[in-house]
């Protein structure tokens, strides 16, 4: 996304025609490598043994959250992959990362082979913009489910035509009981954000944007400074909480959901903070939220589904 566009977008009035939804995004295909999965682990913190301990028995497993690093070359170049030339490329440059929802069907495995295609899921009308809802299926070379995706961006300032189409094709997470006595936390945990904790993740990870790594760049968008990749706080939430509600198995994630609502600067403290647990037969349903230094929600409406 070139800054100086994304500038200029403010000034410009742009619109999208919803009728893209079902616009295909061509195939991508990837073989993952055992430095990737580890590196990923690494970029926040996570010294977890099913991701960093090659000497177990069943071997290693990536982090639930690796699938973005797995699709960000679609994302980095989405104009390349939109399978429609009609398609107005320029409202790409609007574009954050607003939402996040990850269907896990398994966990990733160095030497898998994926196999990832999509569609433009759902494009719908915000009051900041259009919400541009991509979907990514990823299948491994049997041709089973490893993952799926549903990626988020807010186009800032562009027009939705009309009421906007899609909102079926998005799967809906359960809503947190709002009627429970029970107003408190069920527990709090603070994660120091090291001043170069973006370059990290921007290293490990090559999910590559300057506004996480050139405090230039930031200031030409009137921020005060680089800001923490998004998926990297909703990493460090995911971890905390395979720490203390599945004893520390990743497998046992299953979904995981959030929307990016407020910014985290490298050098400051985040508070992930569970707020409810709901237990229906083997599922468990975990409602969270990570408030920045400043004690406003980095994330919201956060959930992860597990199994017992």
């Amino acid at each position: 996304m070139d800054s100086l566009n994304c500038l200029k977008s403010k000034f410009n009035v742009m619109e999208i025609n919803p009728n893209f939804v079902e616009t295909t995004i061509k195939e991508f295909k990837t073989r993952i490598n055992w430095r990737q999965t580890t590196n990923y682990a690494a970029a926040v913190k996570d010294s977890n043994p099913f991701f960093l301990n090659d000497d177990r028995k069943e071997g290693i497993v990536a982090h639930p959250m690796f699938p973005v690093a797995v699709t960000w070359p679609i994302i980095e170049n989405l104009s390349e992959y939109i399978q429609n030339s009609d398609f107005p490329q320029n409202v790409l440059s609007t574009g954050v990362h607003y939402s996040e929802h990850l269907i896990i069907h398994r966990l990733i495995k160095p030497r898998d082979k994926l196999f990832i295609t999509g569609k433009i899921a759902a494009i719908i009308p915000h009051r900041a913009g259009t919400h541009l809802i991509g979907q990514f299926n990823a299948i491994d070379r049997k041709g089973n489910p490893v993952f799926t995706e549903y990626i988020g961006t807010m186009l800032r300032g562009v027009k939705c035509i009309g009421e906007g189409k899609g909102r079926d094709n998005i799967p809906q997470i359960p809503e947190i009981d709002k009627n429970s006595t029970d107003e408190k936390m069920l527990w709090a945990h603070s994660e120091n954000i090291d001043l170069v904790q973006s370059f990290i993740y921007d290293g490990c990870t090559y999910i590559v944007f300057p506004i996480h790594t050139s405090k230039k760049f930031a200031k030409q968008l009137l921020l005060p400074d680089i800001i923490l990749q998004g998926t990297a706080t909703l990493a460090f939430a995911v971890s905390a909480i395979i720490n203390r509600e599945t004893r520390g198995n990743p497998n046992f994630v299953k979904e995981i959901y959030a929307k990016f609502t407020g910014m985290v600067f490298p050098g400051t403290t985040i508070q992930i903070n569970l707020k409810q647990r709901q237990i229906a037969a083997k599922e468990v349903s975990l409602f969270f939220e990570v408030l920045n230094h400043e004690g406003k929600r980095a994330i919201s409406h956060g959930y992860i589904k597990t199994v017992q």
